[in-house]
């Protein structure tokens, strides 16, 4: 899950040896089972909880109450018939996560975020990034149901994701966006990849894909005005009047218009993508 590596961390800042386990196997929206010394133990959320049909002591139930108020996400050690232990666990919010929401809001972008976690932390982080429309809770087969309902409402849905159970997303949104350091399964089911895990990134590539749309509107409006013009005169309009252009005036004329259009072009290497106030 999202949550082992920093349980790792903080088990390896203590010292504390990490027993070699066998038979481990991923709960798809639940949790990840092991084996350890023969005997099965699990580590997942609520709804693993649920699956083996466990119910929290008052103990339990105090500690995850106030991870909730801290806005944690509670994981929890069971065997298949006792809870064994709980840990609290929060994501760090990226600095640049709240600079990126705000110029997408600047854009006319509503920001929506799908997750598993509980809907008081989900709620606790939307808050704080002024996220306008959160979806907690939310098992991994149902993301890509969420994207479908989002897309009925007549919205152009581009989704960002890094993990397995975004691949089907990513594949249902009209632009699947993965991280680069997220896994094969989600960079292969999108249609770009960030390669470094920075959420301003996205805020470029709608800005560029913009700038490329004006791109190339300009140079149809040119290639079509250019060609109403100056194929009448190619055709000998103005001929009675002793206007006649040359085959080889004629040639020049064509190839400059396709020398103004790649020039247009190119001037998109000159857009500017750097944010202010970005870090390096």
């Amino acid at each position: 899950s999202e949550q082992d590596p920093q349980i790792i961390e903080k088990a390896e800042s203590q010292k504390l040896s990490l027993p070699q386990v066998s038979n481990f196997s991923a709960i798809k929206g639940r949790g990840v089972k092991a084996n350890y010394n023969e005997k099965a133990f699990y580590v997942g959320g609520p709804r693993l909880l649920e699956m083996l049909d466990l119910s929290l002591s008052e103990e339990f139930q105090k500690f995850t109450e106030s991870a909730g108020e801290k806005s944690q996400t509670v994981v929890y050690l069971t065997t298949d018939k006792q809870l064994i232990a709980a840990f609290g666990v929060a994501d760090v919010i990226r600095s640049s996560s709240k600079p990126a929401i705000d110029k997408l809001h600047e854009s006319g972008i509503q920001v929506v975020m799908l997750t598993g976690d509980s809907k008081a932390v989900a709620e606790s982080v939307a808050k704080e990034l002024r996220i306008d429309t959160v979806f907690a809770e939310v098992l991994p087969e149902d993301k890509d149901k969420k994207v479908v309902e989002l897309q009925k409402k007549g919205n152009k849905v581009a989704f960002v994701g890094d993990g397995v159970n975004d691949a089907p997303a990513l594949t249902r949104a009209d632009i699947g966006i993965a991280i680069g350091g997220g896994t094969d399964v989600a960079i292969e089911s999108a249609g770009l990849i960030l390669v470094q895990s920075n959420p301003l990134d996205v805020v470029k590539i709608i800005h560029l894909s913009k700038a490329s749309h004006r791109k190339m509107v300009q140079n149809l409006w040119w290639a079509a005005g250019y060609n109403i013009i100056a194929l009448p005169l190619a055709a000998g309009i103005l001929a009675p009047w002793g206007i006649v252009l040359s085959p080889a005036v004629g040639a020049l004329l064509m190839s400059l218009s396709t020398i103004i259009v790649a020039i247009n072009a190119q001037l998109l290497r000159r857009e500017t993508l750097t944010i202010p106030g970005e870090s390096n």
